[in-house]
């Protein structure tokens, strides 16, 4: 399997031109000051353009806030940032030299099967959701209306079943900037946007991912066996959608962080909950950083109400969590964090090699305090995960398109903050001391791991107590490490993995062969079997065989 990939030097990072390419994004850069690794709240845009008050908006409504965002992105004005592809001021869509889009077969109800009694998540089904727009423009219109708090309405019909009034908006961050218009976008459909009860089969949200950087379709849902018996993980399983009766293909429906997420997993709807949104520039390691909740806010998004208790809360756990002596810390944290589940989280993050994870870059995951104050570690966005290392392409996958000066410009900022702080070296570096991700080193901002990953990778990084302070415990470790030999074991075994692999990947075959909006070829998911056994099989070998150096 081929693979480009792309690596910034330090003197390819200094030189004049790079400079004068960081001017052209004054003010902090592609995604406003801070770039990445900063909390964007969606632009309240609903209320200025619902004009009759009726807490939704018609088709004129909707028409004038796409006009005024067209208007908007002519003038080169905006929210700045890379969310949007071709939309209001952003930079192109970066996904290569991408061949010419081909519309999908048409597809109807009457030609697909309906699963009205099986569960949402059942991995021996693919569903069909048929979205219907009003909107002629709708594509268009949802890259302009990503990062917003606008939606577009459809009718989804499903299982025989038709829903109306279904918020649609396109989700994501690298897999929705890496993406140009035409191919899949991730989508995200809110059944209850305007009917407070609509749901399917008991789930309000949907997340349907358009498995970018996974030509196999399977990391999320493999993650999700895997980790089962280990932490409380988002399901997946395959859905097909057609978009007013033109087939875009195979998707992963993977469960949203959401009330039904707590209720499936805890028992209960009630308590607080945050995203750490993925960013190669992100903070959201539970550092101690003061009791002033605005130095927060810019890197974890609360999800639930936003009450200062809330914040108090999660501002108190990072203050145990970085403060207290190694000797008191598992007595200080047990009232109020879940640990032996968050050694759990630790262990499935490094064993399958999470790109995107907590310890790669102190993001993408999830964070919930249950209605006893305890806080419990959340892994979501897994898609990245089973890398087999090699620079910035994923397993599994073609590696990323070549970056835009965008890109480029926001990901230099990245690391030359990282420089400045002390987390990870020069510009460029992907990764602490020992090699790109796999040494016991420091950090190293954009690190990519393989399967000689060290378990025990960043005992020494500040920026993700997480690790570095509950690994500290010698009892702590031991736990961690137990658990990652027991992942090994079970979870990486061909014999048990291998069967869900094949059965999965027959399950979407055909569908694959003909999808003609697809990221990856069907060359590649053919491959993408052998790429994962070669990655379970020498990952369990390195973990089985590792030890612990005095």
């Amino acid at each position: 399997m081929m693979r480009r990939v792309y690596v910034l030097t330090l003197a390819a990072c200094m030189v004049a031109p790079v400079q004068a390419l960081l001017a052209q994004f004054p003010g902090g850069g592609p995604g406003g000051p801070g770039g990445f690794g900063m909390v964007q709240e969606d632009r309240k845009l609903f209320k200025v353009f619902d004009k009759d008050g009726d807490k939704r908006l018609n088709a004129a409504e909707r028409k004038a806030a796409y006009d005024s965002l067209v208007a908007e992105s002519a003038a080169g004005g905006g929210r700045r940032g890379f969310g949007g592809g071709r939309g209001r001021g952003g930079p192109p869509g970066m996904g290569g030299n991408a061949a010419p889009i081909v519309a999908g077969v048409k597809l109807a109800p009457a030609d697909v099967k309906s699963y009205p009694k099986a569960k949402v998540y059942d991995l021996e089904t693919v569903r069909t959701f048929f979205i219907e727009f009003e909107d002629a423009n709708w594509e268009k219109a949802l890259m302009l209306f990503k990062d917003t708090d606008l939606e577009l309405p459809a009718t989804v019909r499903v299982d025989g079943r038709a829903f109306q009034d279904v918020g649609v908006r396109f989700r994501g961050m690298s897999s929705f900037m890496m993406v140009p218009e035409g191919q899949k976008h991730s989508i995200n459909l809110a059944f209850n946007a305007v009917r407070d009860t609509q749901q399917l089969g008991g789930y309000h949200t949907l997340n349907l991912l358009n498995s970018h950087e996974d030509a196999s379709w399977l990391h999320s849902i493999l993650y999700a066996q895997i980790a089962k018996p280990y932490v409380a993980a988002p399901m997946a399983n395959f859905a097909r959608v057609a978009i007013n009766g033109e087939n875009w293909g195979i998707y992963v429906n993977s469960q949203q962080f959401g009330r039904d997420f707590l209720r499936d997993n805890f028992g209960t709807m009630d308590g607080a909950r945050w995203k750490v949104p993925g960013s190669p520039g992100a903070r959201g390691g539970l550092e101690y950083n003061g009791d002033d909740a605005k130095a927060y806010k810019t890197a974890f998004e609360i999800k639930s109400k936003d009450t200062p208790k809330s914040w108090a809360d999660l501002i108190n756990l990072t203050r145990v969590l970085n403060t207290t002596p190694a000797a008191q810390l598992e007595a200080a944290l047990a009232p109020i964090l879940d640990i032996d589940g968050a050694l759990k989280f630790l262990a499935l993050d490094v064993a399958l090699v999470n790109g995107d994870g907590y310890w790669a870059r102190a993001s993408d995951y999830s964070i919930y305090q249950d209605p006893k104050g305890v806080f419990h570690i959340i892994p979501q966005d897994v898609n990245e995960t089973f890398s087999m290392g090699g620079g910035m392409g994923r397993g599994g996958g073609r590696g990323m398109p070549p970056m835009d000066t965008a890109m480029m410009a926001a990901f230099i900022r990245a690391r030359a903050a990282d420089s400045a702080a002390g987390r990870g070296g020069p510009p460029g570096g992907f990764g602490g001391p020992g090699g790109p991700g796999r040494g016991r080193g420091g950090p190293g901002g954009m690190m990519q791991g393989g399967v000689d990953l060290d378990p025990l990778v960043g005992l020494t990084d500040a920026t993700k107590p997480l690790r570095s302070k509950l690994l500290a415990v010698p009892a702590l470790r031991a736990k961690y490490l137990g658990y990652v030999r027991d992942i090994a074991t079970k979870g990486l075994d061909w014999k048990t993995l291998g069967p869900i692999v094949t059965r999965a990947q027959t399950l979407i075959d055909a569908d694959i062969k003909i999808d003609t909006r697809k990221l990856e070829t069907y060359e590649d998911f053919q491959k993408s079997a052998a790429v994962l056994k070669e990655f379970a099989d020498k990952r369990r070998a390195f973990l089985l065989a590792w030890q612990e150096k005095p």
